[in-house]
């Protein structure tokens, strides 16, 4: 059975586009893989983004992911479901990968190019970002990682570290194959700029546990179709991000009258996000329900991440010995 490893930033509130870019696939793939489903939280990577050195913030929004995971309902008894810093061979795995990869590769990668363009000053955890990343897939043998096309670079780095790894101590790690969410960056941003992301501010996201009153804010000013200027203009919900969320949220027969309308200004842009608004509370209510249940129940959130980490260490220390063996340590 295929083994599928997945990290996702604690860096924020979740929000519609890492729902529907990540976490129902890890739900999906739970169903299809148990316990072969590998997901980490990466608190370890969440170290690269300046306003998580706040320590208070760090471990909040970390449990905050958990929690906004299992909220879903991916179920930590069926998967694998941890935090990157309780598992501590991620780091001592990194750090023997950072001796086989030329620091050349590192610079060329597209987002550290675009990450450094605005830093006066460069922390080195930046540039070895993607080495750990590796660490994280091949510490659990994975086969499969599932990204966005955004991540391409970084799959393809870990997969030449395998190379260099096994012809360097032998044949140790498979080269994963990376499994990409075309949905992933086709989710717009609230405010019609761009792809949705943590980085781009609240204006932009709209929560997965977001109150409905403020998505309805959001919702309401946010930009629709500009060929549509009076009530009567018909217009195109193929160039309208409430069009791409109601391909997200609504039914088919509603998807369907609000692009009908649309097109023959049938419908006015408040109606049609009045729909949508109507769609995203059937959808998301019973997510923060579910919720609010369990930051009731905060040792539920805790004990699964303590036996998910028990569990990636037993997939993980065996496979860290073996490297210890290769490499060469000392044993006692």
């Amino acid at each position: 059975m295929p083994r599928v490893f997945s990290g996702i930033q604690p860096t924020g509130e979740p929000h519609i586009g890492n729902y529907f870019g990540a976490m129902q696939n890890y739900v999906k793939l739970g169903n299809l893989y148990g316990k072969n489903s590998i997901y980490c939280v990466v608190d370890l990577h969440a170290l690269t983004s300046p306003t998580s050195f706040d320590r208070e913030l760090l471990a909040q929004r970390t449990f905050d992911m958990a929690l906004a995971n299992f909220a879903i309902g991916l179920d930590p008894q069926k998967v694998t479901f941890f935090v990157q810093s309780h598992v501590p061979e991620h780091q001592e795995l990194s750090w023997i990968f950072t001796n086989i990869t030329p620091v050349g590769d590192l610079e060329r990668m597209t987002q550290y190019k675009d990450k450094t363009e605005k830093l006066e000053s460069i922390p080195a955890g930046l540039l070895m970002y993607p080495v750990l990343m590796a660490a994280d897939i091949l510490l659990y043998k994975a086969d499969t990682v599932p990204v966005g096309e955004d991540q391409t670079q970084h799959i393809e780095l870990t997969r030449e570290i395998a190379r260099k790894f096994n012809h360097a101590f032998g044949e140790t790690f498979p080269e994963p194959k990376a499994e990409y969410n075309r949905q992933a960056l086709r989710i717009p941003g609230v405010d019609g700029n761009g792809k949705m992301g943590k980085s781009k501010g609240e204006s932009s996201t709209i929560g997965l546990l977001e109150p409905l009153d403020s998505i309805w804010q959001k919702l309401r000013v946010a930009p629709t179709d500009p060929a549509r200027v009076r009530r009567t203009d018909p217009g195109d919900p193929d160039k309208c991000l409430i069009g791409d969320y109601h391909k997200l949220f609504s039914d088919l027969p509603t998807i369907e009258l609000v692009y009908q309308g649309c097109r023959t200004a049938g419908i006015g842009c408040v109606d049609c996000k009045k729909l949508l608004l109507q769609s995203m509370t059937e959808h998301l209510t019973p997510i923060q329900e579910r919720a609010q249940e369990l930051r009731g129940d905060p040792d539920f959130v805790r004990d699964a991440l303590s036996q998910g980490a028990r569990e990636a260490r037993a997939i993980a220390a065996p496979i860290m010995e073996e490297v210890r063996t290769k490499v060469g340590f000392l044993k006692l």
